[in-house]
């Protein structure tokens, strides 16, 4: 089973904490998304003509899409690929357009999962974000989602933002457990070098949260949201039961996703590759005939490194079978030390030759799999 991710590179404002790609000027909107349906065409045998489970549409916003341009991307996945029965067919949604007329259009071309980009509602911290929607406007599109027939969606709150606080952030998740969505993510702000924040910070003008303070909140998250039902299936990621984002979860599971559009990647389990950052020259690329990527082919090491990466992150954890079976990695004798100290020190368990995080080890995964890392030697 594998999945498609399709990159739709627009959005009618920058928020000032985004570094992904996208642009706010949409006049070249339908031109790009003709290239996308051409770019779906000329890569239909990168995953080995394997059925596809997953669809999601990102961004950017693919919610500026006009119900044609959608037609037009699903239409032709459901031509050139083999999708399975009840596929789940994401789209990333602002609040702001989201209204009912909206949201019929997106049931009727297919789409039955949604992740709509709350991230707060606090108006004043909305505002500070650069986000074009206000409180009122996510509580109304998500309660219209679920009137129009829609049970299957996520909402994306953030925390450690400028101004919050302990306080803030329970309201925010007070706010979205009364709404109940199935699926509710929850990331941390991060400052990147090339946004608004990030020359902020560089400047003075913006006091970033300490790892303290961050921790703090992370763990308000955990405690808030698990209280009410919600499983922390993935660091950054809690569900109800039987709602967990079936294309997520697939990355951390090895499966093979094809990405379309303008900077997004894809990986078939030997190679990476990942499309300019550039709409014009993809654009002009796709016109003639050319996929303008870069490829990674994947080391041993590499596969070592990613899986440990992504899979310590998840509820499931990181099965050191699988290591040996798959690869011939023996954490046990790589890592000994590092190992046994983070089991003493309560931050890792093993349970039935797995390792999973502890709540401890949760607010430091990332640094925890690094110290598990297979070697990565120069040629």
């Amino acid at each position: 089973m594998a999945g498609v991710y399709l990159h739709v590179p627009f959005c009618k404002q920058a928020c000032y904490y985004c570094d992904f790609h996208f642009s706010v000027n949409t006049s070249r909107k339908a031109e790009l998304v003709k290239a996308m349906v051409h770019e779906l065409e000329l890569q239909v045998d990168y995953l080995d003509h394997e059925p596809i489970e997953t669809i999601y549409l990102g961004g950017g916003t693919p919610s500026l899409l006009t119900d044609n341009e959608l037609e037009a991307l699903l239409n032709t996945i459901n031509k050139h690929y083999k999708i399975v029965s009840a596929a789940e067919v994401t789209l990333e949604a602002n609040p702001d357009d989201l209204g009912p007329e909206k949201l019929k259009e997106l049931a009727a071309v297919g789409v039955n999962r949604l992740s709509i980009g709350v991230q707060s509602f606090d108006n004043t911290i909305l505002k500070y974000l650069n986000r074009v929607h206000s409180a009122q406007e996510a509580t109304q599109c998500i309660e219209s989602a679920y009137h129009t027939g829609f049970s299957n969606l996520s909402i994306d709150i953030m925390f450690g933002l400028p101004g919050q606080h302990v306080a803030g952030l329970r309201n925010d998740l007070t706010k979205a457990i009364q709404l109940n969505p199935p699926h509710i993510s929850v990331y941390s702000l991060t400052i990147e070098d090339k946004t608004v924040f990030g020359k902020w910070a560089a400047q003075g003008k913006l006091k970033v949260e300490g790892e303290a303070e961050a921790a703090r909140q992370f763990e308000v998250v955990m405690d808030t949201l698990q209280a009410h039902g919600y499983e922390q299936y993935e660091i950054s990621n809690y569900a109800k039961p039987g709602f967990e984002s079936r294309h997520n979860s697939s990355y951390w599971q090895r499966k093979k996703y094809l990405g379309i559009g303008p900077s997004a990647h894809s990986y078939n389990g030997e190679t990476r590759q990942f499309n300019i950052r550039n709409n014009h020259q993809y654009v002009q690329s796709i016109a003639a005939g050319q996929v303008p990527f870069e490829r990674e082919e994947l080391t041993r090491e590499n596969k070592i490194n990613e899986y440990i990466f992504t899979s310590l992150r998840t509820s499931n954890g990181c099965s050191l079978t699988v290591l040996k079976q798959d690869y011939n990695f023996d954490l046990n004798t790589q890592a000994r030390k590092s190992l046994a100290q983070m089991i003493k020190n309560n931050l890792i368990v093993l349970k039935n030759e797995t390792l999973q995080l502890t709540r401890a080890g949760k607010l430091v995964a990332d640094q925890l799999a690094v110290e598990f890392f297979a070697p990565i030697t120069s040629t």
